[in-house]
């Protein structure tokens, strides 16, 4: 069992509130993760799960049972944090069963799941060392098995990636991934990294100012974006947002050409995200701008262009593109890759 249930919980700080009221319901064996920027209240919503943290209002439900007041041990969860925070006189295999030996549990008992949380996570070769003799990598493998072998609830994962370089960012999210896979365990996993979110996540909840913007699949958050935050967060480049005009059954833009409008409600401004426009003459596209940045990724180029009126917009072309700063270009938009928001910035989205 791993479910876990939040019914209107709030987080006071004397006269504060940092989280406003959320209701979450996390279903047995997904992996759902709380983005938001700094100061949103992911982290704080997470250790008052794990029971770190006292909920000033509202019911935490795990497996069906009120753990609202229930302290951390009584919870059934494991937490995996930023810091590895390993003992460094234990080996590897030491660190791994020190809660397990805590209890009094068995030495074979002990023996065999830690030699199971090894396998699991590739560390067989490394359980006689000790930290100091380990990769940043290898130290956050060694944290997360000694979550495996207490064999919890639900996993929480308090930013464990932040301390990592670039290159064990991307093999730790290949680890975690695959260990969601092998184990089924229903997990938690707070980051800032949108990215993380999106190659990770069965499902994102996108917080803000203590409250959720969004809940969904990565594929529904990147193509149906409740609202101008969802939709500018969720993406890397972000997507591009102009001002427009609506009338009737058409859109028009500063300066530029518009086209086709299939809502009813007013829009006020455009969102297009930058692989879904394309490099053309000047005088073709939606609009048109000189090339203020290129920068060049291999595979893709990130072309920034000055649109004046409409500001600065984002163009992912393909890396053999010869564009260059200061080229006149002019912007083709997909016709099927619009959103639209209104004036509250909500999202108008097709029936």
């Amino acid at each position: 069992m791993g479910s876990i249930q939040l019914n209107n919980v709030e987080k006071w700080y004397g006269d504060t509130q940092v989280i406003k009221g959320i209701d979450l319901s996390v279903e047995e064996g997904e992996l759902v993760i709380f983005v938001g920027p700094s100061g949103c209240g992911k982290s704080t919503l997470l250790r008052m799960i794990a029971g770190l943290e006292e909920t000033s209002r509202g019911q935490i439900m795990i497996d069906g049972v009120d753990m609202t007041d229930q302290p951390p041990a009584k919870r059934g969860l494991t937490m995996v944090f930023q810091s590895y925070a390993l003992y460094p006189h234990m080996t590897v295999r030491e660190n791994m069963g020190f809660s397990l030996k805590t209890q009094g549990r068995p030495q074979s008992e002990i023996d065999e799941k830690v030699n199971y949380a090894a396998q699991v996570l590739k560390l067989e070769e490394y359980l006689e060392r000790r930290p100091r003799h380990l990769s940043g990598g290898q130290r956050q493998r060694v944290a997360i098995g000694r979550s495996i072998v207490r064999d919890p609830t639900a996993f929480l994962f308090d930013e464990p990636l932040s301390n990592l370089d670039a290159a064990l960012r991307v093999e730790m999210r290949y680890e975690i991934a695959k260990l969601h896979q092998s184990l089924q365990s229903t997990m938690i996993y707070v980051t800032h990294d949108q990215v993380e979110a999106m190659t990770l996540a069965d499902k994102i909840v996108v917080l803000q100012g203590g409250i959720i913007e969004q809940i969904g699949s990565p594929k529904t958050l990147y193509d149906r974006p409740a609202n101008l935050f969802v939709a500018q967060f969720i993406g890397s480049p972000k997507m591009n947002i102009l001002p427009c005009i609506t009338e009737g059954v058409e859109y028009g833009l500063a300066g530029g050409k518009g086209g086709a409008y299939p809502h009813d409600v007013e829009a006020t401004q455009l969102g297009i995200r930058p692989e879904a426009i394309d490099l053309v003459a000047p005088e073709a596209g939606n609009c048109f701008g000189i090339v203020d940045v290129t920068e060049y990724l291999g595979a893709d180029i990130y072309v920034v262009v000055d649109c004046e009126e409409l500001g600065k917009v984002t163009v992912r072309a393909d890396g053999e593109s010869e564009v260059k700063a200061g080229d006149k270009v002019g912007l083709q938009f997909h016709a099927n890759k619009l959103h639209f928001f209104d004036a509250k910035g909500t999202a108008i989205l097709a029936s």
